[in-house]
């Protein structure tokens, strides 16, 4: 559906008046809200196109597990809400920064950047949790998809193609997303053991019915966080055994991992100088232990494997794709070696097509997900 533009507020306007210039023009567009985001994938460039302007909580349904909210709201400022109802966003999206004043995250950049905190593996990626978007396309028009309940996709399912978009399809300026209520009960249990084994014990407790939310394994210590109904939780934790952390101290943790302050992920000016970056490895769960130089954090049961190393792109590459995955370039001084996996002819044919669509003349976030593109 495609609004008239006299019928829009004063921000939307704006924004539609910017991008009819810039497709005009054919100026390259720089979406951006916090700007937490910045360090992932293809360097931006362009004239900003400031989300921020459009902000706020458009309707919160706590009966029906359900939130809308425009582009530039903070993150914090959504879970915030969601908290006053016992909700939260099931998926963790990961805060940069620890979401603080200088890099406040969006609910826009949430939802284009598609990245999943640790309850990942158990609660699903950022797509299966978006509902309904509406979206600017490179001509100006304002376009909704989707609706506010799970069952309401007709065709194709363009809200959630803008989960991991990168913002090159279009600028998400309204998000409806299913939420979740916050577990009742929750605990971590920690075991020393090397990554062979840590793979070996997560495999085999993979299709058994236990309420693991989150798992972690980083220098001999495999940590496994249990959480849902108290007896469901109690009942896990005496069978699996293991060592049980401090409440406080297990919520240090996977907040630390979930916005990437641990210090395996921070690499400071010394570490980019020296040539490291950090690689997520995404892999089949069953994968075995990388033969690769560097240090490892290993999330999602096994699927999500980090890498701090100095090795060459193409040796990072070749093993991911080895064992059945991919290797994304995380971060890092120097993208020249690329960001993402290269697409295979059809992928990336498919890819062309549809930001001709969405975007004819090119400007939304040129480079960010594929180098030409």
């Amino acid at each position: 559906m495609n609004a008239a533009v006299d019928t829009l507020d004063p921000a939307l306007r704006r924004l539609v008046d910017q991008i009819r210039s810039a497709s005009a023009s054919r100026t390259a567009l720089d979406i951006r809200g916090g700007g937490s985001k910045a360090f992932y994938g293809g360097p931006p460039r362009g004239e900003g196109l400031d989300m921020r302007q459009l902000a706020g909580i458009s309707s919160l349904e706590p009966t029906e597990l359900v939130v809308t909210a425009r582009a530039g709201t903070p993150l914090a400022e959504l879970e915030a809400a969601l908290g006053e109802h016992g909700q939260c966003l099931a998926f963790e999206p990961p805060r940069f920064g620890g979401g603080g004043a200088d890099h406040p995250g969006t609910v826009g950049g949430m939802v284009a950047a598609g990245l999943a905190g640790p309850a990942r593996a158990s609660a699903g990626a950022v797509r299966d949790h978006v509902l309904g978007a509406t979206v600017l396309n490179g001509r100006g028009e304002l376009l909704t998809f989707g609706g506010q309940v799970m069952k309401n996709v007709a065709g194709y399912d363009v809200s959630r193609l803008m989960a991991g978009s990168m913002g090159v399809l279009g600028v998400l300026c309204e998000v409806s997303l299913k939420v979740l209520p916050r577990a009742v009960a929750q605990t971590t249990i920690e075991f020393e053991t090397d990554e062979v084994q840590a793979l070996a014990w997560l495999g085999a407790r993979r299709a058994q019915p236990l309420p693991v939310t989150a798992s972690s394994w980083h220098q001999g210590r495999l940590r496994v966080r249990l959480a849902g109904a108290r007896a469901a939780v109690h009942s896990a934790a005496q069978e699996l055994g293991g060592h049980a952390i401090d409440a406080n101290t297990a919520a240090a943790w996977w907040r630390a991992v979930r916005d990437q302050t641990e210090p395996f992920f921070v690499l400071d000016a010394a570490a980019l100088t020296r040539g490291e970056c950090l690689w997520r490895l995404s892999l089949p769960p069953a994968a075995p232990a990388l033969d690769l130089p560097g240090a490892q954090f290993i999330e999602w049961g096994g699927a999500q494997r980090w890498l701090r190393t100095s090795a060459a792109a193409d040796a990072v590459r070749a093993a991911a794709a080895g064992a059945g995955g991919h290797a994304t370039l995380f971060r890092a001084a120097d993208k020249s070696a690329g960001v993402f996996a290269p697409l295979a002819p059809p992928l990336l044919r498919i890819h062309r097509n549809l930001k001709a669509a969405f975007d004819p003349a090119g400007v939304f976030n040129p480079g960010r997900l594929v180098a030409d593109l």
